[in-house]
Order: structure tokens, then C-alpha cells, then sequence
């Protein structure tokens, strides 16, 4: 029987009087999966991005045996050899809010969820979800406003943004990576052809004026009459309702900086017909479009989320059909570490590529990869334990001259990763005191 205190989405279109979704709201009732969707004399700006593999790695051909610029690359790492030089292998680090404390089972959401945020997400499979505010929105939120875009979030693997996905979690924690506030995740865009058309949009001047225009008289109708709608909703909701028109005033003023921008140059690329059936080719392809955003200067801040926390998807092409969830329980089985060793190696040959691009791209006189950092690893340590200390992290790029990288640093364990975000934070000349259980910058890094 349904319930009579359920708002109906298409009611409450109806009396707005335009053709506008609602967001999640407790009051429209469950919600449903969520898915498949030249040269100048000013100094280079510093890009950041931050990529994420799921249920952690086989650390043992992970973590190099000596420390400092001597380190060999370890059987994982040995894709990255045209790239050493620009790495920090950074040993130690922890995500303490993708531990229990407390809450039981659920690992796999909280890797995810504390990553970049390093807060204790809620643990609810309710729309009552709670993080916090991610590394790539404090910067977004204090730079974004030099670029068009604040910030990308793409990913690979779409994902629900609700129901319950692990242990009594939300979905959302294990599909999104981004957080624009504790209540407010930003669903990552999985097809390379949207991702595209936002980046270097092929719009018409006139007929985008034109489009703009109307979605300024229709947001201006819809503010008018939530006046109405939130009398009926709960307080709760009606905190939801203030943040999604926040997200449409952000929108708006980024269809307005689109308006006065300059043309972009032609990327000279091809855009892409929709999501490639091959996995590769779609991980290399969102590659390709974040060195074109960076290239362009479209955005400096990314997030790219190789396959979603606790994903068991198989890699059948590197001959492993088992799940990767699966495997990542190993209880020490040998055939099944291999096939993890596999599914590790073909991962980092995906971050190989994308710094070989960035590397191939000049700028001025260095390149996009001295012009950047890239993050690079899993909240998860060891999958089939399940601890988020001593992290597979990684470090590529030089950060505008702030990094010296070609080592490999242990830092003491409990190192909070956080840390290690508010250092990059500083170096995209975003102060900020904390972030999440951060203390303090993670020092070492310029040498």
C-alpha cells in the first residue's frame, strides 16, 4: 500500500510547472539504481587528480625493498620504468576512517568513502548519508572558478546511488569518490562521449544563448515555486532541496564563464561514439579526455575511479575470469595472488599510460606532467584483510617544480593519508588547516 505521505516526483513537476527532476529526497520514497548512463609569461598552473583501484593490492609485488632514489620497481611497478623518474612511492600511509571504529562490517564502502575525505562515512543504506567534504572539492571550491569546469569526476564502472551495497552501507560510498559536502556525493560520469561533450562542447554560439537563456528563466521559475514544496517536506529534505539548487547555481555560473570564455582551440581528437565495449579502451580513453582537460586548461582538478570498491569484475583479456572481489579474498592461495598480481599489473599500466601522455605534452618548457600531480592507489591495503594502514599510494608528477620525485619514502605507520592530500592542497595554493583526521602536511615530498 502506498504510502500517503509520499511526495510523487511527477506531482511535484506538475505544480513546479517545468520539466525538472527532483533530487533524492526521503519524501519521493526508495530510490532506484543509479547508472550507464601558447606560450605566456604567467606561470603553468598546477593540476591535480587523483585515480582509484579497488579491494587493495598484493603488497608483497607492490612495496619496494630499499627506500630513497635507489628503489628497484617491484614486479607491480614495472610498467611504470619509462616513468620512474617521476614517481613517490610513498610507504605507511593510513585512512583511519575506513576503519570499524565501531561500526562492524563494511570495509570495502569505507575504503571509498574516507579516501579522499578522510571522515568516518555514516553507516546507513537510507538516503541519511554522511562523509565529507573530499580533497578534489576544497580545491574545486577555491580555484575552480579560474577554469570552466571546477572539477571532473569520471570513472569506469557506473555505479547505484542507493540501496545497500556492503554490509549495511549505502551504494553511494562504493561508487563515488567526490564529495562537495558530508551529504552531497558527485556521481562520477562513466561514458567517454558525455564526458567529452562537457569538456569541449560543439554547440553553436547563437543556439547555446539561446539554451542558456532558457534554463535561466526556468531556474529562476523553479526557485519561485520550491517555496510551496518545501512546506511539505521534512527538514531533512528540505537540506537536500537547498543543496541541489546549489548545484544548479553552480551550473549557471558555469554556462556563464562557458559564454565569456574564448573559444577552445580544436583538441584535434576524435570524440568517442559512447562507452567502449573493451575495459582498456575505456580506461584509456577517460585518460586521453583528463590530458585533454588539462591540456586545454577546461579543468585542474579530476578524480577517475578505475572500477568501483569491492568490484568483482573479471579480466577475462589477461586470462583471469574470476572476480576480482573474489580473488582479493585469497587466504594466501598462490594461483589466486598471481591472478591479483595480473589484475594490479594491468591497473598501473592504465596510470603507465596516462603518464606517458602527460609526459609527451609539452608546455612551455617542461610538460604537463611537470605541471602535475597524480594520486594514485586504494583505500584498501591488503584485500583479503581488509586493513586501510600502509596504503599502496603513489605520487607521479613534479607539482610545478614542488615535488622531487624518483623515490620511494616510508613514512611511520598511522601516517594519515589525509596528510598527504593537504600537501597537494598547498601546492595548488589552497591553504587549508585540515582535512578530515589530517595532522598536519605530509613533509619529505620536495626532498
Amino acid at each position: 500500500m502506498p504510502n500517503a505521505n509520499l511526495v510523487s516526483r511527477r506531482t511535484v513537476l506538475r505544480g513546479l510547472g517545468v520539466a525538472v527532476a527532483l533530487p533524492w529526497l526521503e519524501s519521493t520514497g526508495p530510490l532506484t539504481a543509479w547508472g550507464e548512463t601558447s606560450s605566456s609569461a604567467k606561470p603553468a598552473p598546477n593540476r591535480m587528480a587523483f585515480l582509484y583501484v579497488p579491494n587493495g593490492i598484493n603488497m608483497a609485488d607492490w612495496t619496494p625493498a630499499s627506500e630513497g632514489p635507489g628503489y628497484e620497481l617491484t614486479p607491480t611497478l614495472r610498467p611504470l620504468a619509462s616513468v620512474k623518474d617521476h614517481l613517490l612511492v610513498l610507504s605507511g600511509l593510513t585512512a583511519d576512517k575506513a576503519r570499524p571504529n565501531g561500526d562492524g562490517g563494511g570495509d570495502h564502502a569505507r575504503a571509498l568513502g574516507a579516501f579522499l575525505t578522510g571522515a568516518q562515512p555514516r553507516k546507513t543504506a537510507g538516503t541519511d548519508i554522511r562523509a565529507g567534504i573530499s580533497a578534489d572539492q576544497v580545491a574545486a571550491a577555491r580555484i575552480g572558478d579560474q577554469t570552466w569546469l571546477p572539477s571532473l569526476e569520471i570513472g569506469c564502472e557506473a555505479g547505484a546511488m542507493a540501496g545497500n551495497c556492503d554490509s549495511g552501507y549505502s551504494c553511494v560510498y562504493s561508487s563515488t569518490m567526490s564529495w562537495r559536502s558530508a551529504t552531497q556525493p558527485l556521481p562520477k560520469e562513466v561514458n567517454p562521449k558525455a564526458v567529452f561533450e562537457r569538456l569541449f562542447s560543439t554547440t553553436p554560439n547563437a543556439a547555446r544563448a539561446e539554451r542558456d537563456a532558457r534554463r535561466q528563466s526556468v531556474l529562476d521559475f523553479v526557485r519561485e515555486d520550491s517555496q510551496d514544496l518545501a512546506g511539505r517536506l521534512s527538514a531533512a529534505d528540505r537540506r537536500k532541496l537547498d543543496e541541489y539548487f546549489s548545484t544548479i547555481r553552480d551550473i549557471e555560473q558555469r554556462i556563464s564563464r562557458s559564454a565569456k570564455a574564448p573559444t577552445l582551440p580544436s583538441p584535434g581528437y576524435q570524440p568517442p561514439a559512447g562507452i567502449p565495449k573493451q575495459y582498456e579502451e575505456h580506461l584509456r580513453l577517460m585518460c586521453d579526455l583528463i590530458v585533454l582537460a588539462f591540456q586545454a586548461d577546461v579543468t585542474r582538478v579530476c578524480t577517475l575511479v578505475l572500477a568501483n570498491e569491492g568490484s568483482n569484475r573479471s579480466y577475462p583479456f589477461i586470462e583471469v575470469r574470476e572476480g576480482h572481489h573474489e580473488l582479493s579474498h585469497h587466504s594466501n592461495d598462490q594461483a589466486k595472488k598471481h591472478k591479483l598480481h595480473l589484475i594490479n599489473t594491468f591497473h598501473v599500466r592504465q596510470l603507465a599510460y596516462l603518464l606517458e601522455k602527460l609526459k609527451s605534452v609539452r608546455e612551455g618548457d617542461s610538460t604537463l606532467l611537470d605541471h602535475a600531480m597524480i594520486a594514485y592507489g586504494s583505500g584498501n591495503s591488503d584485500g583479503n584483510r581488509h586493513n586501510h594502514d600502509d596504503l599502496p599510494i603513489l605520487l607521479a608528477g613534479g607539482g610545478c617544480g614542488t615535488l622531487k620525485s624518483g623515490r620511494h619514502i616510508r613514512y611511520p605507520n598511522e601516517t594519515p593519508l589525509t596528510n598527504l592530500w593537504l600537501a597537494m592542497l598547498n601546492r595548488m595554493s589552497v591553504e587549508t588547516a585540515q582535512l578530515g583526521d589530517s595532522t598536519g602536511m605530509l613533509q619529505g615530498l620536495a626532498g
